[in-house]
């Protein structure tokens, strides 16, 4: 299909927050929402658990509020929390009455438990498809809207800034030819960057594209150090960290270890139902001395198969059952609490950008997100969003299409630079790190960066582009923040501090800050925090 040369809205990835967001805006202005594979393929697509909400009144929104707060480790912004939990449920009404199939007994909602959660408030769809579901359905919806055109194949190369404010992008097409695309806002809402590990749970697309072109337009980048481990991928040689999802543990899971104990209740009161970064670094302690295992054999009165169809197929071609194996785990990389830095309505610290879902940063996950929130914080921030970015005004002056060129494709592939960057990352700056790890991850991204191409061609190149901007942006801030908190443990810091490092890091043009937070926030999550603002 012909690529516009201006639009009034553009949204960058058609997961949960491109979508809502897109529904949102449509009724506004002529919306380009622009994916860089098939429509569906993103992490909302691989998103098994749930989505958790509070539908059981006011005292489950509190609940849920306290949760979110507690599993943040200090660091959830409690008004971006606030907004997450009481919006929540409407956002979901809005699912139901759009055709989202989650899962009923007796035609009432199935309601399970995951992680740190005080109740039963995660709603699941065909059993562990629940991303593809909630996808499936806001797809749906979208198509049928005018005014919205879905644009699949389409890499997004970097943004356009003018005067400081941004007013469009620059494309790549399957065909390998560049366009610029001219717009009154700008949506980031592509997702995570799990691919710049070497063990994940995300999909090849997951390379950081929105922050990485956000952070080279002189966006706020905030939180980077905080990347959450999934403590339950499978872990077989050779075949990919499949995610095992916690309403696994929350079904009555247990973890052993390789002499068969349960050891959960050496590391925390609520057992196997910690939060993640407690669950993960457990896993990874244990394993030091074999294998750890997922262990579901003593469950009684499920049937695990129709429970967990996703999960049960896949284990099922590695010759694994639930009901009668343990299962070999170990944790990868799965989550981003941080990204482009935004209010609590999307806005970016350029004018027009917008950024929403994994790709934001508003510190509602704060240092470890709550599980199944981030599903729920793609629908809230998604269409807060977009209602903010009906207020840009249209811009002056008429676009004009640049005359597009094909570019030479380079004859490298890169891929020895793409294994090198993913390797470091996850021995020097994943799940356990220090002082001599990051700077040995720091040295080997300098190195790497000199083999990058000036004028990267094809999405490859794009890709590993980008994900070098992310290593670079997580070890930065990883070095700053010495103590360790929710998912961010550096060994030679092993203590919080919060005198000093109860903020939000900001990586602006390469600077790592720790700006003061409000007094207000302040006193909402601890008396002890710093009131003047530290950089490094």
């Amino acid at each position: 299909m012909p690529i516009p040369a201006e639009t009034d809205y553009l949204i960058v990835g058609a997961g949960i927050a491109g979508l809502r967001a897109a529904i949102e805006l449509a009724a506004s202005g002529r919306v380009l929402v622009i994916t860089k594979e098939q429509l569906g393929e993103s992490n909302t697509n691989y998103a098994q658990g749930g989505i958790a909400v509070a539908m059981s009144g006011q005292e489950d929104v509190s609940l849920h509020l306290e949760d979110t707060v507690a599993a943040g480790d200090g660091l959830v912004d409690r008004e971006a929390a606030r907004v997450l939990v009481e919006e929540g449920p409407l956002r979901v009404e809005e699912l139901l009455a759009w055709g989202t199939g989650f899962d009923r007994m007796d035609g009432k909602l199935m309601l399970t438990r995951e992680g740190a959660h005080s109740r039963n408030r995660i709603l699941h769809a065909n059993g562990d498809a629940t991303g593809a579901e909630i996808g499936r359905s806001l797809l749906r919806h979208a198509r049928a809207l005018a005014n919205l055109t879905l644009l699949e194949w389409t890499m997004c190369v970097d943004l356009l800034v003018e005067d400081g404010s941004v007013v469009g992008l620059t494309l790549l097409d399957r065909e390998g030819v560049f366009h610029s695309v001219r717009a009154r806002a700008v949506l980031l809402a592509s997702g995570g960057a799990g691919q710049v590990y070497s063990d994940t749970t995300n999909p090849a697309v997951a390379t950081g594209d929105g922050i990485a072109m956000a952070a080279r337009a002189g966006a706020e980048i905030s939180d980077m150090e905080f990347y959450q481990f999934h403590p339950t991928a499978l872990s077989l040689s050779g075949v990919p960290r499949f995610l095992l999802s916690e309403a696994l543990r929350g079904e009555g899971a247990w973890l052993r270890n390789a002499a068969g104990e349960r050891f959960m209740v050496r590391y925390h009161p609520l057992l196997e139902l910690a939060p993640r970064d407690v669950v993960a670094r457990a896993i990874t302690r244990e394993g030091f001395h074999g294998k750890v295992y997922l262990d579901m054999r003593h469950v009684q009165g499920i049937d695990l198969a129709q429970r967990f169809p996703g999960i049960s197929r896949f284990l099922a071609q590695h010759g694994l059952s639930l009901a009668t194996d343990l299962i070999p785990v170990r944790p990868a990389a799965h989550y981003l609490m941080g990204g482009v830095r935004t209010d609590l309505d999307g806005r970016a610290s350029l004018p027009r950008l917008y950024a929403a879902g994994e790709a934001a940063c508003t510190g509602v996950h704060g240092a470890n997100r709550l599980a199944s929130n981030s599903l729920l914080e793609g629908l809230v921030f998604g269409a807060r969003a977009a209602r903010a970015m009906r207020e840009a005004p249209a811009l002056p002056g008429d676009a004009v299409q640049p005359t597009p060129a094909i570019m030479p494709e380079s004859t490298a592939t890169n891929d020895a630079a793409r294994t090198r960057l993913r390797n470091t990352m996850w021995q020097n700056a994943g799940l356990l790190r220090d002082a001599g790890q990051l700077h040995r991850a720091q040295s080997d991204l300098g190195e790497i960066a000199a083999a990058l191409p000036l004028h990267p061609a094809t999405r490859e190149a794009l890709e590993l582009r980008n994900l070098h901007v992310i290593g670079d942006l997580i070890v930065r801030s990883a070095l700053a923040r010495e103590e360790s908190r929710g998912a961010h443990f550096r060994s030679d810091f092993p203590v919080r501090d919060d005198v000093h490092f109860q903020r939000h890091s900001v990586v602006h043009d390469g600077h790592v800050s720790f700006p003061a937070r409000h007094a207000a926030e302040l006193a909402a999550v601890s008396p002890s925090g710093a009131d003047q603002d530290q950089a490094v």
